[in-house]
């Protein structure tokens, strides 16, 4: 089993969802965290429960990571602190949802700049130390939505094929160098997703945070590059 105790965790999009879950149980598992969201008040919150309850140090890093240079700049901050970074969760993202004409561009843009660009980035950053230690762990959260076009949702879907496409190249290359890297895939799950792009969940039912992230550290385990959560 991976044994966490010591290791550091950097998430993005810490500050609701299955970023949040990612960081309160790799904390009960004894990682050290580094939070990353653009929601200062949430994440300083969060900060102070994981140290109380976890006994795990716990950083803030606010962010809006759809900057082109964000990414560089979390990293820095990162370094600077002194922290190795063990185990990279790239989970910051957000989907629209609508004609894609009638939708802003400018908010196009930043879907593909925090769902993309952010992901490659931060991964070519973290990437070579891990390299180095031969050890680490990247997942990437994708979606049921990157195995086929998604009408109505086009960029969020083109998004998450990339990220999809890329974990597992990225896992291919670097099996066997010590590094897991994993594309989680996810269906409906109880976020505050569906609200953000403006819309309304169609399932009926919805998995956990929880669940959806205790199922992703067993894939991990197992060596498996893509988890699909879909039904």
């Amino acid at each position: 089993m991976i044994d966490f105790h010591g290791k550091t965790a950097f998430v993005t999009g810490a500050s609701s969802g299955i970023g949040l879950a990612f960081a309160k149980i790799l904390a009960v598992k004894g990682a050290n965290v580094i939070l990353v969201a653009r929601s200062g008040d949430k994440l300083r919150k969060l900060a102070a429960d994981i140290k109380k309850e976890s006994k795990v140090k716990a950083d803030v890093v606010v962010a809006d990571l759809s900057g082109p240079k964000a990414p560089s700049k979390v990293y820095g901050t990162a370094m600077k602190k002194g922290y190795k970074v063990d185990v990279l969760i790239n989970n910051a993202g957000f989907g629209t949802h609508g004609e894609f004409h009638t939708l802003s561009a400018d908010r196009e843009h930043q879907e593909v700049m925090l769902n993309v660009a952010a992901v490659v980035q931060l991964t070519h950053l973290f990437l070579p130390d891990m390299l180095k230690r031969k050890d680490g762990i990247i997942v990437s959260v994708a979606s049921t939505g990157a195995f086929q076009p998604v009408p109505y949702n086009a960029v969020y879907g083109a998004t998450k094929a990339f990220v999809l496409s890329f974990s597992e190249a990225l896992w291919a290359e670097y099996r066997k160098q010590g590094v897991r890297i994993l594309a989680l895939c996810p269906g409906s799950t109880d976020t505050n997703f569906f609200n953000a792009r403006g819309s309304e969940s169609s399932f009926a039912k919805q998995r956990t945070t929880e669940g959806v992230m205790e199922t992703a550290l067993k894939a991990v385990q197992e060596g498996s590059h893509t988890l699909l959560m879909a039904g």
